[in-house]
């Protein structure tokens, strides 16, 4: 199950230094003003083996596609550099994207508690919490460039060729029921009974403002206790039957889509949630997934298309790439040599450097627990929307929020 979500890293790692010993890290390529370091490119080769001997390629197949992929790491690294440059220019946000991906992870992994998700995530790629979010942020922002930078210039398939991929592979199309909710939290924890009474009364009144047509993200906004959601509009991941306590899953798996709840008393305080979107089991229809159909049909052409978009982006980037390193997708007629190769020497820096360099990072909430808190929820209790644990040190600031499994 987690080998889904393992992929060929080639992202920026730190490396463990002995306290007593100063490792000069040599430099292979500036991208921009940043580097990429010998160090990183070893990494990614290891990985890359490791990564095509759990999907079982042995022998001389192995052999041949390492060659293949080690080929390209410093290319791949540059890529991965200038699509996050991009990313940063274009202004894109990708934090509700990584909070979705590990909610879905820690609810197929059944692990609520956040320490054990912590190991659980070091056991599986090798990564720490941070250093594998960190990851997930760099993929996402590249693949988020590529989806508007170059995915839009794809000519659209016409609607009769989606409908015959559609008929022709209906197996492909066929879903759990589930539901996509949005939440607002208002806590009574350390309250006295007199102010949670007045919690529970401002709980009825922002139901009757969504009942009537206020935008519930807007009422989320400015009113959930929960700080991590209510950055999002409220959003959590998408639940299938027997994740949510039944008190919550006997009304959202029966409602219809729009539907506001009453307020709910959970142990935190008063949820209410609101139906966003809910799918019944069974074969998807046409229409809901004819966008994901197009995506398929046009991903052999988008290879070229990416290409010469990070053609692009060399021509119009400032590179240099020390001697003895071979960037595969170089532009055509672009210098990328050192300018000054007395001046190569210098160019190096420590690993201590590198490492201080990737892990400025700013603290994160841990990613939130729907209704459940180390102190008040074990791994078996089923989720219950509601507030993340308490901060932990980590990595950028977490909006959606993930559920235990009901065991």
């Amino acid at each position: 199950m987690f080998r889904r979500f393992v992929v060929l890293i080639t992202a920026t790692l730190p490396f463990a230094v002995a306290a007593d010993v100063r490792v000069v890290e040599e430099i292979a390529a500036k991208v921009n003003g940043e580097i990429v370091t010998r160090g990183e490119l070893e990494k990614a080769r290891k990985d890359n083996e490791q990564a095509l001997r759990a999907e079982g390629v042995t022998g001389p197949r192995l052999a041949e596609t390492l060659n293949q992929v080690n080929a390209n790491a410093l290319r791949d690294q540059i890529d991965q550099l200038l699509l996050v440059q991009k990313g940063k220019d274009l202004n894109i946000k990708v934090d509700a994207e990584i909070n979705r991906e590990l909610a879905r992870i820690q609810v197929e992994s059944k692990i609520s508690d956040p320490e054990k998700f912590h190991d659980y995530i070091r056991e599986n790629t090798g990564m720490t919490f941070e250093d594998y979010r960190d990851f997930l942020a760099r993929k996402m922002l590249s693949q988020r460039v590529i989806g508007q930078e170059v995915s839009y210039r794809v000519a659209n398939f016409p609607e009769v060729e989606l409908r015959k991929y559609y008929d022709e592979h209906p197996t492909e199309f066929v879903r759990k029921e589930q539901v996509f909710l949005s939440q607002i939290l208002l806590s009574t924890e350390g309250k006295t009974p007199a102010q949670a009474a007045t919690a529970e009364t401002k709980a009825k009144d922002l139901v009757a403002r969504a009942r009537k047509g206020e935008k519930f993200s807007d009422l989320v906004r400015d009113n959930s206790d929960d700080p991590e959601t209510a950055k999002n509009g409220g959003q959590l991941p998408p639940y299938q039957r027997g994740m949510l306590v039944p008190q919550i899953e006997n009304i959202v798996f029966k409602e219809k889509r729009g539907y506001i709840t009453d307020p709910i008393k959970v142990p935190q305080g008063f949820l209410i949630l609101k139906i966003e979107e809910r799918f019944e089991a069974g074969q998807a229809s046409f229409e809901e997934v004819k966008n994901d159909i197009q995506e398929r049909l046009a991903a052999p052409k988008m290879e070229p298309k990416i290409r010469e978009y990070l053609t692009r982006l060399r021509e119009e980037a400032f590179l240099q790439i020390k001697d003895g390193y071979v960037d595969s997708g170089a532009a055509p007629g672009k210098d990328t040599r050192w300018k000054d190769v007395a001046q190569l020497k210098p160019q190096t820096t420590t690993k201590e450097e590198v490492a201080s360099r990737v892990h400025r990072h700013k603290k994160i909430l841990f990613i939130p627990i729907p209704g459940t808190s180390k102190k008040t929820a074990p791994a078996a209790t089923p989720a219950t929307p509601g507030t993340a644990p308490p901060p932990a040190p980590a990595t950028p600031t977490a909006e959606p929020a993930a559920a235990p499994i009901k065991q």
